[in-house]
C-alpha cells in the first residue's frame, strides 16, 4: 500500500481536482492519502502558500500543477519500490528465520571442541615436548640445521642452561654444576671446562658427541609440561570425572615447592652479601627440578582442565540439544 501526504488547504479546487485523479487511480496504484492543512501550520503555511496542492508519495514530491500522467508515473514508481523493499526485507527475514532452523559452522566447530578439547590439549603438549627432544636426535643424526632452528625457537620460553638441561647420547644424562654437589657425576664446568658461572656461554653450549647433545627444554620445564601431559592422559582415562583440585591444595603442592626451589636459588646466586646471609648459595638439583617441575604441572592441569570441563560440559548440553529439536527428536519444549 503507497502512502500519499497530501498537503492542501480548505476552497482549494486544484486539490479536489487532484484528489478526483487519485481516487480515479485507486484500483490501479492501491494507496492510503494522509491530509494535512497547511492553515494549521505557519511553518508549512509559508512554504508551501503558492504551490498546493503539494504530495508527498514516498521519496517523490509532486506541486501543482499536478497531471494525471504524473500522477500515474509516481504512484508506478512508489510501486515499485515498494515492491521492492519488501522482496528485501522477506529475503532477510528469510535468511534470519533459517538461520535458526540449523546448525551453523560455529556451532559444529564449538560441539567438537567441547567433545575433543583434551585430546586437543594432550596433542598439543605431547608435540611442545617432542620437538625439545628431537633437537639432539637430528644433532646426532647430522641434521644440524633443523636441530638449531629448534634450538632456537625454543630459547624464546626456556633459559637452555647446560648444566640445567639434559643430555642424550652422551656419557651423562645431567651435567649440574660442582657446587650442586652431586659426586656422582663429573661437573659441567670440569667436562666442558667452561666458566659455570658464564650464563652466555652454558646457553650456548649443545654438547658434542662424546658428552652427548641437550634436549631444547631445561629439566625443571620438562618436568613442568611432562606434568600437565600425566594429568591429562589420567584425566581422560578416568572420563574426566576428576574433581578441580581447591585453590589452596594448588598453592600449596604446586605454587610453593617451585617458588622456594626456584626463588632461593635465584636469590642466593645474586652476590648482594646481606641476603647470602639469609639465603646461603645453593645450586638446585635434577631431582628437585623434576619433582618440583612436575608438582607444578600436574596440580596447574588438576586445578584447571576441571574447570574447563564444566565450561565445555555447558556448552554441549546445550548445543546438543538445540541438534535433537532440530532433528525432530524432542518436542519444542525441551
Amino acid at each position: 500500500m503507497i502512502e500519499i501526504i497530501f498537503f492542501h488547504r480548505q476552497d482549494c479546487h486544484l486539490c479536489e481536482d487532484v484528489k478526483q485523479e487519485l481516487d480515479n487511480l485507486q484500483n490501479e496504484f492501491p494507496h492510503v492519502i494522509r491530509w494535512q492543512d497547511i492553515d494549521a501550520n505557519a511553518k508549512l503555511q509559508k512554504e508551501l502558500f503558492d504551490k498546493i496542492p503539494v504530495l508527498q508519495i514516498g521519496p517523490y514530491r509532486l506541486q501543482a500543477p499536478i497531471t494525471r500522467d504524473q500522477l500515474r508515473i509516481t504512484l508506478g514508481a512508489a510501486s515499485d519500490r515498494n515492491r521492492h523493499y519488501q522482496n528485501i526485507e522477506a529475503e532477510e527475514y528469510r535468511k534470519i528465520t533459517n538461520s535458526g532452523r540449523r546448525i551453523t559452522g560455529g556451532e559444529k566447530l564449538s560441539y567438537w571442541i567441547s567433545k575433543h578439547y583434551l585430546a586437543v590439549f594432550n596433542l598439543f603438549i605431547l608435540f611442545y615436548l617432542g620437538l625439545p627432544v628431537l633437537a639432539p636426535v637430528m644433532m646426532k643424526a647430522g641434521m644440524e640445521s633443523p636441530a638449531r632452528l629448534i634450538y632456537n625457537s625454543y630459547s624464546i620460553v626456556c633459559h637452555q642452561l647446560a648444566f640445567r638441561s639434559v643430555f642424550l647420547f652422551g656419557e651423562q644424562p645431567v651435567y649440574p654444576r660442582q657446587s650442586a654437589g652431586l659426586d656422582q657425576y663429573v661437573p659441567y664446568d670440569e667436562v666442558t671446562e667452561n666458566d659455570p658461572e658464564d650464563l652466555l656461554v652454558a646457553r650456548d653450549f649443545l654438547g658434542n658427541d662424546r658428552l652427548g647433545y641437550k634436549i631444547a627444554l631445561c629439566q625443571r620445564d620438562i618436568a613442568i609440561y611432562g606434568g600437565i601431559l600425566f594429568f591429562g592422559l589420567v584425566y581422560g582415562l578416568t572420563g574426566r570425572r576428576l574433581a578441580a583440585l581447591p585453590w589452596y591444595l594448588w598453592i600449596l603442592l604446586g605454587l610453593m615447592p617451585i617458588g622456594l626451589d626456584g626463588f632461593t636459588q635465584l636469590l642466593s646466586q645474586l652476590g648482594i652479601s646481606w641476603l647470602n646471609n639469609l639465603i646461603p648459595y645453593r645450586e638446585s638439583t635434577p631431582t628437585l627440578r623434576y619433582l618440583t617441575g612436575f608438582l607444578f604441572g600436574a596440580g596447574t592441569a588438576w586445578f584447571g582442565y576441571p574447570l574447563v570441563e564444566s565450561s565445555m560440559l555447558a556448552t554441549r548440553t546445550i548445543l546438543e540439544r538445540r541438534i535433537r529439536y532440530l532433528s525432530g527428536d524432542r518436542p519444542a519444549s525441551d
